[in-house]
């Protein structure tokens, strides 16, 4: 069905119930993402894991009665990577986050968590792959950011084992090579180029080390950036990206009432600490921002620069 077999599989039931389109949501970059994809019921991730490429299928499956505690999830994968993303299937989905450790203080926040008691922060493990599309997105709007990762990933990354239609993202040895035309043609200025090429030169550092003090050592990266990453490749609960342009709006007004900066957020979010990241997140998926006034930013195009 999909043109060739798997080259393995395991089943594996979360101890909670478990929303995999909203725990897995963070590491999709955009609706046509080449690397993510929500296919037929199915959810698609291709990733250059340590072992190698690799593409990693999962679906949700429930018991017979329906229970939503009772679900399973059917996972999936190809590729010399293929071992390594199943084994970390439960790390993906959040077993090792803690969210009962969350006291809610706000309405609007015990309403979230009454209503989706299966969201999870999970990691990929991947750090550099979480940095690139974060330096990406730094400072212009998710469609910019979007259009250059879907260019230079499939420019540049390979087809992914057992999903042809996806791209495995490069490895840090191909980013460090691409040259100033390619970053050009997708639309990077060279400013945020050179930020992911130096930080392709010391990624296995990152690897073993995504503090966020490392991570902000590199030229080109501050807080919201190292938040960024921490919070996709190590599910790092309490990681706020600081320094965001929406962000503080929705924490201001739905926390209360009222828009405010960034050190007003952090105010707000001091109760939180520990959690302030699965903060933010509950709150953009409440709905609860402020109204939205004035003209849409334009998207931006460097290619014509």
């Amino acid at each position: 069905m999909f043109g060739e077999s798997a080259a393995a599989g395991r089943k594996w039931r979360a101890p909670w119930p478990l929303e995999l389109g909203s725990t897995l949501a963070p590491h999709a970059r955009g609706p046509y993402d080449p690397a993510f994809q929500v296919r037929d019921g199915f959810v698609w991730r291709a990733s250059f894991t340590p072992d190698g490429p690799g593409t990693l299928r999962l679906r949700m499956h429930r018991d017979a009665d329906g229970d939503a505690d009772g679900g399973v999830v059917d996972a999936a994968a190809w590729g010399p990577g293929a071992g390594w993303l199943l084994d970390g299937v439960p790390a993906l989905l959040g077993a090792d986050d803690h969210p009962e450790e969350f006291v809610p203080l706000h309405d609007v926040l015990r309403d979230q968590v009454r209503r989706r008691p299966g969201f999870r922060i999970g990691r990929t493990r991947r750090v550099f792959e979480a940095l690139v599309p974060a330096v990406m997105e730094q400072k212009v709007l998710g469609q910019e950011a979007w259009r250059a990762w879907g260019h230079l990933v499939r420019r540049f990354g390979r087809p992914a084992p057992g999903a042809p239609w996806l791209r495995v993202p490069p490895p840090p040895a191909v980013w460090a090579r691409i040259p100033s035309w390619e970053w050009h043609k997708a639309g990077l200025e060279a400013v945020r180029a050179r930020t992911i090429i130096g930080a392709a030169r010391v990624a296995q550092r990152l690897e073993d080390d995504p503090a966020v003090e490392r991570l902000t050592s590199l030229p080109g990266i501050g807080v919201w950036t190292a938040a960024e990453v921490r919070q996709r490749a190590v599910g790092d609960p309490d990681a706020v990206s600081v320094g965001d342009y929406n962000l503080p709006g929705l924490v201001g007004w739905a926390l209360a009432g009222t828009k405010v900066d960034d050190a007003g957020m952090l105010e707000l979010l001091e109760p939180y600490a520990g959690h302030r990241y699965r903060v933010t997140r509950l709150l953009e998926r409440s709905g609860a921002g402020p109204p939205r006034r004035g003209p849409r930013l334009p998207v931006r195009d460097y290619r014509s620069f």
